[in-house]
């Protein structure tokens, strides 16, 4: 356990999205940083990137890099966390891993720290942060789940282009100028890149993100089933999910109905535990048309909630949409309050 004031840090992944949001929270933040270390594929290696004022290099990502580095935060897809996040943890660092690669592994705490940092303290060295579209969602169910106890979730959501990458963003983009332009076009990223056919996102809806499983469910939506029951300790909780990649660069948006254990409760009961939720923001004015959008969620940390309603004909179902910055809390951000509690807690 470290009692150092000022920490050595490795952003793996510097150069993507996630990485540079990464960045620059560790600078806004004033993250109590002794040496920056930024790591990238070797295709972005000799980029500079500024950080509090000094330009910083970014190297290629090997196992000698971690040396002396005590946290490390990855972003850089799940075969790089697969094969350099044990090297980290070998020379003495403790990751915070944004991919899907040890989300589900037993020995690995899933977290979010509103939700359940008390897992952070049995740590082995390697900590994932969740899917950005669970965040946001265990993010509002769990007071209710404190509150109230939970039984069920069904999950729809409108899920933003960003977190298919970069490249998915410019894809929509060069899509709604052909589009705008009446001309054909083309589709070579979504659904998904490596799958084997691809449509327009633009002026469209697609119902599948990630490649589809046996069950014929997406990855993306058995991630949300698993990844919910994990982080709220609940395995028998009964969750579905069906995930949908909407035209929209930033923040993704969900439609959730709970099932309670209690079935003698109000809306403004319901609304109470949310306004009250660490992390949570209530936007839920229907009279003055006040909800969250994607926009008005875009580049903030919170998870913003509203149109709170109870199910018409089943007394402990209620209704509500959920938005977040799928690349902030979602991602980004979230990777940074764990290494913030982390600190905070002593667990380096």
């Amino acid at each position: 356990m470290s009692h150092k004031a000022a920490f050595n840090v490795a952003v793996v992944g510097a150069t993507g999205a996630v990485g540079q949001k990464i960045i620059k929270l560790l600078e806004e933040k004033n993250f109590p940083i002794n040496e920056l270390k930024l790591l990238s594929s070797s295709r972005s290696a000799g980029k500079k990137i500024a950080f509090h004022g000094e330009e910083v290099t970014v190297e290629e990502a090997l196992p000698e890099s971690f040396k002396g580095i005590d946290i490390a935060l990855f972003s850089a897809g799940g075969s790089v966390s697969k094969q350099l996040a044990p090297e980290a943890v070998k020379h003495g660092a403790v990751v915070v891993d944004n991919t899907s690669a040890f989300r589900m592994d037993e020995d690995v705490p899933l977290v979010v720290p509103e939700v359940n940092k008390e897992d952070l303290l049995n740590h082995k060295g390697i900590i994932a942060n969740p899917n950005c579209s669970t965040i946001q969602m265990v993010a509002a169910l769990k007071p209710l789940q404190e509150a109230y106890g939970l039984k069920r979730v069904i999950v729809s959501t409108y899920q933003a282009v960003s977190g298919a990458g970069v490249t998915a963003n410019k894809e929509l983009e060069n899509q709604s100028t052909s589009f705008l332009k009446n001309e054909e076009m083309q589709a070579e990223i979504l659904p998904v890149k490596g799958d084997k056919k691809h449509y327009p996102i633009a002026f469209n809806a697609l119902p599948q993100i990630d490649v589809f499983q046996e069950n014929g469910y997406t990855f993306e939506e058995m991630k949300m089933i698993n990844e919910t029951k994990k982080i709220m300790h609940a395995p028998d909780l009964s969750v579905a999910a069906t995930c949908v990649r909407l035209p929209i660069f930033t923040s993704h948006a969900e439609s959730v109905y709970v099932e309670l254990d209690r079935n003698d409760l109000a809306v403004n009961e319901i609304q109470k535990v949310l306004e009250e939720a660490d992390g949570v923001i209530l936007q839920d004015d229907p009279q003055n048309q006040l909800y969250p959008t994607p926009l008005s969620a875009a580049d903030r940390e919170e998870v913003f909630v509203g149109r709170v309603r109870q199910d018409p004909d089943v007394k402990n179902g209620f209704h509500m949409w959920i938005v977040s910055d799928n690349l902030m809390k979602g991602a980004a951000w979230n990777t940074v309050q764990i290494a913030e509690t982390l600190i905070k807690n002593k667990r380096l």
